[in-house]
């Protein structure tokens, strides 16, 4: 009974070490890292961090910063510069844009909530109103340039990560606005036609819109300052080695903003750029992380003892053996291929198909979310389609309840641990784009909506995947490692080959017009590798020791609901 328990225990010990190494990083030297929630212009309820470094008094206020997420992210994606701000002394804001987070929806609205963001920086009394900064990357990036064009005389310089001034979404720039600007642009961009009308992000410094907001007539100098600072006209731009969802987690790019604001404001607490510790809360956050996998595994392990759930237990034949046909020889590679591609190949047509036919309602509010949905419905189908041709098993009676409670006592253990991370450490479960977040009272509405289409996809996928490869005479390595390629391997060819070709000849393989499309679809796609590589690693699990795809694919709907739905963007008020 103990031993069942073990990987539970590990799991748990995992995700306090991990949650205390992040806590005490980005509360380092005596930071002080606040939950807020706050009311805007409009009513709307916003979220954010608050670091409030101990330099930061009522009697003698402290720069501010105005630190922003781009689309489909949240308040934590911008750690990394947050930390940093506040170890130099900078009351840093965290903000989750409107509809997103912990912030009211819809995504969009009120200036993404960057207004309502700085006026909320601007009312605390231990922050210098004449020294704030804004900070965005990607959509926010647009984010404080809407705070900017609301509140023109309240801050004095800016950060832009992959970002743009000008349509779609902000004012045009000019060489007097926005006021001291610097823009971290990298060198494999995903978006260059979308932010600055480029083909390529190595010619960002030919366009047009660019030398029209650094006062150029020629083609714009990295690492130069343009203008004057004193005027609020001083412009720079850096052009790092890496992409645009790496811009908020490379120490480059932080280092340059940090370069930037100890050049604009005055105050805080002078370090050097390259001093950075803000990657240890990035390792912490993934321990956990990983404590949280070895949780889910170890508490359903726990649970099967429990009488209740004794039909679960895998039956045994009366010889001891349990003997099961899968896929064999050119069977077993042409099942693998199909399981493996055809997600792939399926993904971006799907996601257009998606995102024409399927606008958030408030039915369905979510986006990306509704993307994923037809996805989940082509998929589930074609498996469905494709299960004839899978070698048979055996059904078992009786084991639908226990499944569907265990199931939920498991995601509910973990779900209790990460209520206890964010409640003692102030973190949630992430490693840079990955991220599982607690949900707030609307989102959990909003996956009790997705939870059965999704759920239903696992339910199929999953009895196929076992179907056709998963035998108890094979190793247990062996059999993770071909479970986790079966569900992984056409989305890492994907990513592979859409990243490659962006070396190669800079600019992703994009066959849709729409210039956003294929770079937001492509950086969706990375998170499934690793989603779907946990999905496989539970289904193994739970079918070593029930023998059914059945309380793993319920597990993994659960999961990958939640992970989806707490992550995204609701663009629909619900």
């Amino acid at each position: 009974m103990h031993r069942r328990w073990t990987l539970a225990i590990i799991g748990l010990v995992l995700i306090l070490a991990g949650g205390a190494f992040a806590w005490v990083t980005q509360t380092s030297g005596g930071i002080q890292v606040r939950d807020i929630r706050f009311t805007g212009a409009k009513g709307n309820t916003m979220s954010a961090l608050l670091y409030v470094p101990p330099n930061a008094t009522a009697q003698i206020p402290a720069p501010g910063i105005l630190a922003v997420h781009g689309y489909i992210n949240s308040r934590e994606t911008q750690d990394g510069f947050a930390i940093e701000f506040a170890r130099r002394g900078y009351v840093v804001l965290a903000l989750d844009q409107t509809g997103h987070g912990y912030s009211d929806p819809p995504a969009f609205a009120n200036g993404f909530g960057g207004p309502d963001g700085l006026a909320y920086l601007r009312s605390l009394e231990f922050v210098d109103k004449d020294n704030i900064g804004l900070e965005g990357h990607s959509m926010g990036g647009w984010t404080v340039l809407a705070a900017a064009s609301a509140m023109p005389n309240d801050y004095k310089s800016m950060v832009l990560e992959g970002s743009s001034t000008g349509k779609p979404f902000a004012a045009e720039g000019t060489a007097s606005w926005p006021r001291n600007a610097a823009l971290i642009f990298a060198k494999y961009e995903e978006f260059p036609v979308l932010m600055w009308g480029v083909e390529k992000a190595a010619d960002v410094t030919q366009s047009p819109k660019l030398q029209a907001l650094f006062g150029a007539s020629g083609a714009v100098e990295p690492g130069k300052e343009y203008g004057d600072k004193a005027q609020g006209t001083a412009r720079v731009l850096y052009t790092p080695d890496i992409t645009h969802p790496a811009e908020h987690i490379s120490k480059e790019a932080i280092g340059y903003s940090l370069d930037w604001f100890a050049r604009t404001l005055k105050g805080g607490t002078p370090l050097p750029a390259d001093n950075q510790i803000w990657f240890r809360k990035e390792l912490g956050t993934l321990i956990a992380l990983i404590g949280f996998v070895a949780l889910l595994l170890g508490v359903f392990d726990g649970l099967l003892e429990a009488p209740m759930f004794s039909h679960l237990r895998l039956p045994q034949a009366a010889d001891g053996s349990t003997p099961l046909e899968t896929a064999r020889g050119g069977r077993w590679v042409g099942a693998l291929l199909l399981s493996a591609f055809i997600p792939a190949l399926t993904y971006y047509p799907a996601f257009a198909l998606g995102g024409t036919f399927v606008a958030p309602s408030r039915f369905l509010p979510q986006g990306i979310t509704n993307q994923i949905l037809v996805w989940v419905i082509i998929n589930g189908l074609i498996a469905w389609a494709l299960m004839r041709f899978a070698p048979k098993r055996a059904s078992r009676s009786g084991i639908i309840g226990p499944s569907i409670l265990i199931a939920l006592a498991t995601v509910a253990a973990g779900y209790a641990a990460l209520w206890l991370c964010d409640w003692l450490f102030k973190i949630d479960f992430r490693f840079w784009i990955v991220a599982l977040k607690l949900m707030s009272a609307k989102q959990f509405m909003i996956f009790l909506i997705y939870l059965l289409p999704i759920t239903a996809f696992f339910v199929i996928a999953l009895h196929v995947l076992h179907r056709n490869f998963s035998s108890l005479g094979a190793s247990r390595g062996a059999l993770y490692l071909t479970n986790i390629l079966a569900l992984t391997l056409g989305f890492i060819v994907l990513v592979g080959a859409q990243y490659l070709t962006l070396w190669l000849s800079g600019k992703l393989f994009n066959p849709i017009p729409d210039p956003s499309f294929v770079p937001l679809s492509t950086i969706v796609a990375i998170q499934f590798v690793p989603l779907l590589a946990v999905v496989a690693i539970i289904a193994t699990f739970t079918w070593r020791r029930t023998g059914s795809s059945l309380p793993g694919a319920l597990l993994s709907g659960l999961f990958v609901t939640w992970y989806v739905v707490a992550g995204t963007a609701t663009q629909a008020a619900f």
